[in-house]
C-alpha cells in the first residue's frame, strides 16, 4: 500500500557532545520517508533548492521512495542549525533559514491522489489542509505538529485535527495544545478536537498510545551509543505509519497500533546511533526484526501466580 508524506527536506548543522556535522541531510519528510520505506511504497512531497545534492535524491529513489512530488526551486534548501547539551533531551536552535520553504506550495502528482495512507509532517497547518483537500479518499490520515503552530496558528491547526485519525506529538506539545500538564487528561482533551488515536512521544522515556479506552506505554530502547537525536521523532512516525500501511488492515486495532508503536521505536533507536540519516542508510531488514524481538524481551514478564 502507498503512503504519502508531506514535510521538509533540509540540510542541518548539528552539534552534540559527540561531534558536529555541517550541512547534513535532514528534514522531517526525509527521516520519515527513509524509515517508512522499509515497509511500504512512499510518495514524497517537499521542496528543495538548487543546492540539493543529486546523490541524496538518488539515495531516496533507491529506497523505494517516489520523488515525483519533490519541487526544486531557485534558491537554497531549508537549513536548520542546532546543538544539544549532555542530556540530549532538547535541541537549542541556533538558526533557521527557511529559504525555498518560504515559497512551498504543495501540489500532489496525480499518481499520489489515490494513496491509502497520508502523513502530514509538522509544516504550516494551512499547507496540511491544502494537501488534505487534494487527496481523494485516504483510508488513514496522521499528522504531527509543533509548538510554533500551536501558539501561532491554533485555529488552522484545529481545522486540520478535525480531519485526522492519528495525532503524533511530543509531550510538551500535547500539554500546550490541551492546556493541561497531565498527559492522560491532555490526550482526552485532544481527542475531542478530532483524532481518535493519540501518540505522545517522550524522547528517552519512550511513547504513550491512547486508543479507545486503553493506554499503552512503550519504552525507549536502552542504547550504549547515542550520537545525534535529530530526526528521531520523524523516524519514529515513519516506522509507525510504515508498519500500519504494510499490514493494511481494514481498521485500526489495539494489536496493530501497539506493534506500530514498537516498530516506530525500533526505527528511532537506530537513527540516534549516528549523525543525520547515516544509520538508516546502512540499516537492513533483518536488523529491524532483530531489534523488534529485543523489544519484545525487554517488555514481557510473567503474571503473578497468586494474590499479593
Amino acid at each position: 500500500m502507498s503512503l504519502v508524506v508531506v514535510g521538509t527536506m533540509a540540510y542541518d548543522t548539528v552539534k552534540t557532545p559527540f561531534g558536529k556535522r555541517q550541512s547534513a541531510l535532514g528534514g522531517s519528510a526525509t527521516y520519515f520517508s527513509i524509515s517508512a520505506s522499509f515497509f511500504t511504497q512512499v510518495n514524497l512531497v517537499a521542496v528543495i533548492g538548487e543546492d540539493f545534492s543529486n546523490d541524496h535524491l538518488s539515495m531516496l529513489k533507491q529506497k523505494n521512495i517516489n520523488t515525483d512530488g519533490v519541487q526544486q526551486m531557485d534558491g537554497k534548501t531549508f537549513h536548520w542549525s542546532g546543538e544539544y547539551g549532555d542530556k540530549l533531551n532538547e535541541a537549542n536552535t541556533l538558526a533557521t533559514d527557511l529559504n525555498v520553504l518560504e515559497r512551498f506550495d504543495p501540489v500532489l502528482p496525480d499518481s499520489y491522489l489515490d494513496s491509502e495512507y497520508l502523513f502530514l509532517a509538522n509544516i504550516d497547518p494551512v499547507l496540511q489542509i491544502k494537501v488534505l483537500d487534494q487527496m481523494k479518499n485516504p483510508r488513514l490520515v496522521a499528522c504531527d505538529t509543533m509548538n510554533f503552530w500551536i501558539e501561532g496558528s491554533i485555529n488552522n491547526l484545529k481545522k486540520t485535527l478535525e480531519r485526522v485519525d492519528i495525532l503524533i506529538i511530543n509531550d510538551g506539545e500535547a500539554r500546550m495544545l490541551a492546556k493541561t500538564p497531565n498527559l492522560v487528561k491532555a490526550a482526552r482533551e485532544i481527542r475531542t478536537m478530532g483524532p481518535d488515536t493519540i501518540v505522545i512521544k517522550q524522547g528517552e522515556y519512550g511513547a504513550l498510545l491512547f486508543y479507545e479506552d486503553t493506554i499503552f506505554s512503550a519504552p525507549a530502547f536502552p542504547l550504549e551509543k547515542v550520537n545525534d537525536p535529530t530526526g528521531a521523532g520523524d523516524t519514529f512516525a515513519g516506522g509507525l505509519m510504515g508498519h500500519i500501511a504494510k499490514m493494511n488492515e481494514k481498521e485500526l486495532s489495539n494489536t496493530l497500533l501497539r506493534q506500530a508503536i514498537i516498530m516506530g521505536s525500533v526505527m528511532a533507536s537506530y537513527t540516534v546511533e549516528e549523525f543525520s540519516v547515516d544509520r538508516l542508510e546502512k540499516l537492513k531488514p533483518e536488523m529491524i526484526v532483530d531489534r523488534f524481538r529485543q523489544f519484545d524481551h525487554l517488555t514481557s514478564f510473567e503474571g503473578l501466580s497468586s494474590e499479593v
